[in-house]
């Protein structure tokens, strides 16, 4: 009797272990260890791209494998391949040798995960296998967001992870005969479930002792579970929508401080999210049993798909950090059980070729393209959402509409409840730009660029002329995170969108000396081949607030310093106006010419036709002082930026110039 009890829980720890390593250290630990070494860019993507051909390959090949015929022997290897891949990270690696350890990542969790789920009757046991699937699973997810591990250094998870492969390797040294194996040997079934032909009396002389190659894998019995015979292509379809949508919203989350900060960090997130992923594991283990695998896929892609709509506001992230983890266990549990406890295969051959496409396709391209998602767009689309949608929810409805009206009812209300969900929180007014400027603020954070650039405009001093007006403290606070900066070696952006149009902030980041004169600055042009560059502008542009009008009137009210105007120089200023001007108001300027379609008021050339914004009549002073507001603080409402940075003696040396210019009777030059 006690062997009965215990007779499932090999099958608890190989789940637990599998996803432990797969979460821990294959999507976190691994990456950021690669990071440190400082890979990225094409270099980073070969390296994923090698850990997603071993997973495919050794996916599709492991049902194949005739050099391994013993499942133990199988799983021992996998677990040992994924523990050699976590201890080879902590050495110091080269591209190559990265390339190598991410192949050796995914061809182990391939071997190992296909070898798992085909063969996990033997290790689940025959009291309530099914629980003992959601229970690794809730385990899984739960160690995986216990604090201490989930915030401890690539370095500490890489070794935790490569212990746990270890701890692998020993649950499947220790087994039990269990009863469907008892009765797998005495009535000589083969490896497929199917019958041998054994010699009279042989049954009374089968040895039930396991040998170096463990014991024959259990036969295939009609599952117990509800269930109807799906065409297996339409299972395949939804779990990839759903591991598309899992990725997708995880890389989301993980790169976007504003949603992890309401998601991910602090112990009380990290521990509501263990129980969540706990409870929703469980949950998928009664509703898999009591409703079956169309209810718990309906319910998984609702909760995915709600929590990728909520994550677009990061205002709602603490909403989408309920609805992520419950649609993640549930679908986890089901991915799980399906190939290896519910899918009606005649045989262990036949379970083995579905969970090899179901982890190739589903598990390996759905992840890749769901990070490819959150890389390239850092949102998932709301008519992705849709799409997916039909793909899951439309055939399981109409299957449960055939047998359960109720549960169709129910399904169907929530999926239009999901619909309004997307039209009011979504696409309501102003959704899309705050998106927009939530992933700008990544860019901005990811780029580095606060090493350069402060947002802090500090009281009582010439900032707030230069940079204003001051923020208070407590609008500081409210900021996550703060992004007061470390340094300030170029100028303060706490009200650069007050102070820069959004055509001059994308010509400065695509060449900064031709814009700012003797800008230190790179270039940052590679962001515009995707959308980071349109991010990061809209985010800057948003930099502004309610005093910005005020401020304005204390710039029209600033003059040089009478001394810096006795000290100015004609040819100082000649020589600045080319340095810092000449480039939009000279014919050949290259930024007049390269930008010239988008400028709101094309800026005039200087060397041809009247100043039309001069004083038509007036002494040199005052032309001199309308010239140096305009050079120091620029036109609002224009492309026309202002040089805060230039002394007064600076600004007023170009006034002179360009007022002795404007009074020349022949300008061309």
């Amino acid at each position: 009797m006690f062997d009965r009890y215990r007779s499932g829980w090999q099958g608890v720890c190989l789940v637990a272990i599998t996803y432990v390593y797969f979460l821990i250290f294959a999507q976190f630990a691994f990456l950021s260890r690669i990071a440190s070494l400082g890979i990225a860019g094409s270099h980073l993507k070969a390296v994923m791209a090698a850990m997603a051909i071993g997973g495919i390959l050794f996916s599709l090949l492991t049902p194949r494998l005739k050099l391994l015929p013993s499942p133990d022997f199988r799983i021992r290897i996998g677990f040992g391949t994924c523990a050699t891949a976590a201890f080879l990270t902590l050495l110091p690696l080269g591209i190559i040798a990265c390339m190598a350890v991410s192949l050796l990542t995914g061809a182990g969790l391939g071997l190992l995960t296909v070898t798992l789920v085909t063969h996990l009757r033997q290790w689940a046991g025959d009291r309530h296998p099914l629980l003992n699937v959601g229970v690794g699973t809730g385990i899984g997810y739960f160690v995986c967001n216990f604090p201490p591990l989930f915030t401890a250094s690539p370095e500490v998870q890489s070794f935790t992870a490569g212990l746990l492969c270890v701890a692998g390797i020993g649950v499947t040294l220790s087994r039990l005969t269990t009863r469907s194996e008892q009765r797998t040997a005495e009535e000589g079934l083969d490896q497929d479930g199917r019958a041998e032909k054994l010699p009279s009396g042989a049954k009374a002389q089968v040895n039930l002792k396991p040998s170096m190659y463990g014991l024959k894998p259990v036969p295939f019995t009609a599952a117990t579970y509800p269930q109807r015979t799906f065409p297996f292509i339409r299972v395949l379809v939804s779990f990839t929508a759903l591991v598309w949508l899992d990725s997708a919203a995880f890389f989301i989350i993980q790169n976007t401080p504003e949603l992890k900060a309401g998601t991910w960090e602090g112990p009380i997130h990290l521990w509501v999210n263990g129980l969540l992923h706990l409870v929703a594991a469980l949950a998928s283990v009664w509703f898999l049993s009591r409703r079956g695998l169309s209810t718990v896929l309906c319910a998984a892609f609702v909760a995915l798909g709600a929590a990728c709509l909520l994550l677009l506001d990061p205002s709602r992230a603490s909403a989408a950090s309920v609805f992520y983890p419950v649609g993640v266990s549930l679908y986890s549990v089901a991915l799980v059980a399906y190939p290896s406890l519910i899918a009606p295969a005649s045989s262990v051959a036949e379970r083995g070729r579905q969970a090899g496409w179901i982890y190739a396709i589903a598990g390996w391209c759905g992840s890749a393209m769901g990070i490819g998602m959150g890389q390239n767009l850092g949102y998932v689309p709301p008519v992705f959402v849709i799409g997916a949608g039909v793909a899951v929810l439309l055939p399981w409805v109409f299957v449960l509409f055939r047998q359960r009206r109720r549960e169709a009812l129910l399904v169907a209300g929530t999926l239009i409840g999901a619909f309004i969900l997307e039209r009011v929180l979504v696409v309501g007014p102003g959704s899309t730009q705050v998106s927009q400027i939530a992933r700008g603020r990544q860019v901005y954070i990811s780029e580095g660029c606060i090493n350069c650039h402060s947002q802090y405009v500090r009281p009582n001093s010439p900032d707030v002329l230069l940079w204003g007006p001051v923020k208070s403290m407590a609008e500081v606070r409210l900021e996550r995170p703060p992004l007061i900066g470390n340094r300030r070696q170029g100028p303060d952006l706490s009200e650069v969108g007050g102070r820069r149009s959004a055509l001059w902030l994308k010509a400065h980041f695509y060449d900064p000396p031709e814009v700012s004169g003797a800008s230190i600055m790179p270039s940052y042009a590679f962001l515009f081949r995707d959308r980071r560059g349109d991010d990061l502008v809209a985010y800057l542009e948003s930099l502004h607030g309610p005093g910005t009008e005020e401020h304005q009137v204390a710039e029209r009210l600033w003059h040089p310093a009478f001394s810096a105007m006795a000290k100015a120089d004609v040819s100082e200023g000649e020589h600045l106006f080319r340095l810092y001007c000449a480039t939009c108001h000279s014919a050949d300027g290259r930024t007049r010419q390269v930008w010239k379609p988008g400028f709101k008021r094309l800026p005039p050339d200087l060397a041809l036709g009247p100043f039309f914004y001069l004083p038509p009549s007036g002494p040199v002073a005052q032309r001199m002082d309308h010239l140096a507001e305009i050079t120091k603080f620029g036109i609002p409402g224009t492309d026309m930026p202002g040089h805060e940075y230039l002394s007064d003696k600076d600004i007023a040396s170009m006034s002179l110039w360009l007022s002795q210019l404007a009074t020349q009777p022949d300008r061309k030059q």
